[in-house]
């Protein structure tokens, strides 16, 4: 029989981290880190984000092994100028995502990317107002030539031209013949491709907020004045095609990277189902998501939605509390950083890449 604990002269009683099976820290070996997986099952043994990075990788893989599980992801934030975009073609070649929510400027910026022209490094000895007469619009760090973005208006006006006017136009068929398009007339990778080939639809909430939807509201222009019919866009054709795709899953996970609109749309999927039922619009379970990762350096006291925390999340409905089984991870750091570990660790560990084939 285990003696019991005694107090010490300042009353504490000192435990046994042992025997309170507690999870021991190792230090980083970077000798015994052979793959990037590797590394990161060391990482989530260390501290600080380094364990937040191979926590949210065990998440990450619990959705893919999920077969019932249904993985969104949803982007904010120049990531295909950053050069993320053949990351997201892994997560949905492999079968991982099986549907994406973005932001209209990630689209556009990873047409041009799949069309093979290129992006470029900003030289900091050109100032912003340089840069605009010379056609160069600075992101951050990197620069997207004026002269890419009229080569995908050419993209868009094809696209649109051949557009049965009877046919309402949102952003997920939209994108759908977007890929198509690149399916047939373009050799390399790219987002929408990837999505056309595998049959995962891509939502743009904010769609008038991009490129492309100014692509579209200057081909209307120039249908009004060829006298042709007008073309005309519904958003709510998104918001039903993802509702009813959602109500038919077994389970749900959300991938985030950044936040913004994507995440707040795909989230407010909960509320809607919730309040179909309670509303007497219809019967339906509780529709919440089961599993979520987010990587977003955004911090939660600013109050917005981007760096709220899922507990939050929670209280309104959206997803399964972690008692009853809700499984979630948090990576507050730059996705160019974080996502290339988590989603190769999380390919390896499923076997997406083999070797020899480029894969």
């Amino acid at each position: 029989m285990p003696k019991p604990q005694k107090k010490t002269a300042t009353g504490r009683v000192l435990h046994d981290p042992v025997k309170d099976k507690l999870r021991p820290m190792f230090p980083l070996d970077l000798s015994r880190c052979r793959t990037v997986d590797e590394l990161v099952r060391a990482m989530a043994n260390t501290a600080f984000t380094g364990r937040q990075i191979g926590d949210a990788a065990d998440v990450l893989e619990a959705m893919a092994r999920d077969k019932d599980c249904f993985v969104v992801m949803t982007l904010s934030g120049a990531l295909t100028v950053a050069k993320m975009g053949l990351v997201f073609c892994d997560l949905i070649e492999s079968g991982v995502v099986k549907a994406i929510v973005s932001t209209g400027a990630l689209m556009a910026h990873g047409l041009v990317e799949a069309t093979g022209l290129s992006h470029f490094r900003y030289n900091p000895k050109m100032d912003d107002k340089e840069l605009f007469e010379a056609g160069y619009n600075r992101v951050y760090d990197s620069l997207e030539p004026e002269t890419n973005l009229d080569h995908i208006e050419e993209v868009m006006d094809e696209i649109l031209t051949n557009w049965d006017a009877e046919e309402v136009v949102c952003s997920w068929k939209l994108h759908r013949k977007i890929g198509e398009h690149l399916h047939k007339s373009f050799p390399g990778r790219g987002i929408l491709k990837s999505a056309y080939e595998h049959n995962v639809p891509v939502f743009v909430p904010a769609f008038s907020d991009s490129e492309l939807g100014i692509d579209f509201a200057l081909h209307k222009i120039a249908r009004q004045d060829a006298k042709r019919p007008v073309l005309r866009f519904d958003p709510f054709l998104d918001f039903e095609k993802f509702a009813d795709t959602m109500l038919a899953t077994k389970r749900m996970g959300i991938f985030t990277i950044g936040g913004g609109v994507p995440r707040n749309w795909s989230q407010q999927f909960g509320v809607y189902a919730e309040l179909l039922a309670r509303r007497g619009y219809r019967k339906v379970p509780l529709k919440r998501y089961n599993y979520g990762l987010r990587i977003c350096p955004e911090p939660v006291h600013w109050g917005g939605l981007s760096g709220s925390t899922y507990t939050e999340a929670v209280s309104w409905g959206k997803f399964v509390p972690p008692e009853e089984g809700g499984r979630f991870a948090e990576v507050f750091d730059d996705a160019t950083v974080a996502l290339p570990l988590i989603v190769g660790a999380v390919l390896e560990r499923v076997g997406y890449f083999k070797r020899g084939n480029g894969k």
